[in-house]
């Protein structure tokens, strides 16, 4: 959904399988990054005026994409110790 319009030198951008997925099915690689710049600004600035925090927005997503990778993390970590320990008990 938002892969295509962060495109652009010096940048990451981490996906799920699903979204690689679809991306290479319909997606476009070109710079976009830097697109419509004013425009992007207009909308931050039509936030503000419905009283949408942008800080507090990013802040949260931060939060959540954090906390994302780390459950994922958790998540490979316990299934490599789980394989470790059926592989030790053979």
């Amino acid at each position: 959904m938002y892969v295509e319009q962060l495109i652009g030198p010096d940048t990451v951008n981490t996906m799920p399988p699903k979204t690689v997925d679809a991306f290479l099915d319909h997606g476009r690689v070109e710079r976009t990054i830097d697109e419509d710049v004013d425009g992007a600004q207009r909308t931050l600035e039509a936030f503000a005026e419905l009283g949408i925090e942008y800080d507090e927005v990013v802040n949260k997503l931060e939060r959540e994409g954090v906390q994302k990778f780390s459950d994922s993390f958790k998540e490979l970590i316990g299934e490599v110790d789980r394989k470790r320990e059926e592989l030790v008990a053979h």
